[in-house]
């Protein structure tokens, strides 16, 4: 029994690791592999992390930022991230559309992924069902990139 229960610590604690902005899937795959997850196991988990975030993220982060950037103590770091992920994201993202956001989401680099993409859809007011719709399509090949290579590290 306490065996389970240490089992489903770490798969928690890959599935947390992979909703978690800047790591995603990019640690979380790598880290489940490392705790004897195979490589299969590790991406569905941080696929799950990764993917669960996405519809809370499209719905709260505009009213969230647009309130923590009132504040004395946030504004400036709220706006920091506007104006970085606006500068990053807008020009591509309104010549390609959902195909620049699928394209931010899917491509496995640092300061891209679902946050990034959940931020980017927010800010450029892009309809929730097809900002939810690209952004999980663009984690799902996220995820089969990181997994692949993963999976030819391991082997």
């Amino acid at each position: 029994m306490l065996e389970i229960i240490k089992e489903i610590k770490k798969e928690l604690f890959v599935i947390l690791l992979g909703a978690t902005p800047l790591s995603e899937l990019r640690g979380a795959i790598p880290l489940g592999i490392s705790m004897g997850f195979s490589p299969l196991h590790s991406t569905i988990l941080s696929l799950i992390g990764n993917m669960i975030i996405v519809p809370i993220l499209l719905k709260i982060l505009n009213p969230l930022m647009n309130y923590f950037e009132k504040t004395v103590l946030f504004s400036k770091s709220i706006g920091w991230i506007k104006k970085r992920t606006l500068r990053r994201t807008k020009d591509t993202i309104i010549k390609y559309r959902l195909l620049g956001l699928f394209i931010l989401v899917a491509i496995p680099i640092p300061t891209t992924g679902a946050w990034t993409g959940c931020i980017a859809a927010s800010l450029l007011k892009i309809n929730y069902k097809d900002a939810l719709f690209v952004i999980l399509a663009g984690v799902l090949v996220s995820g089969i990139i990181v997994f692949t290579l993963s999976y030819h590290i391991v082997n």
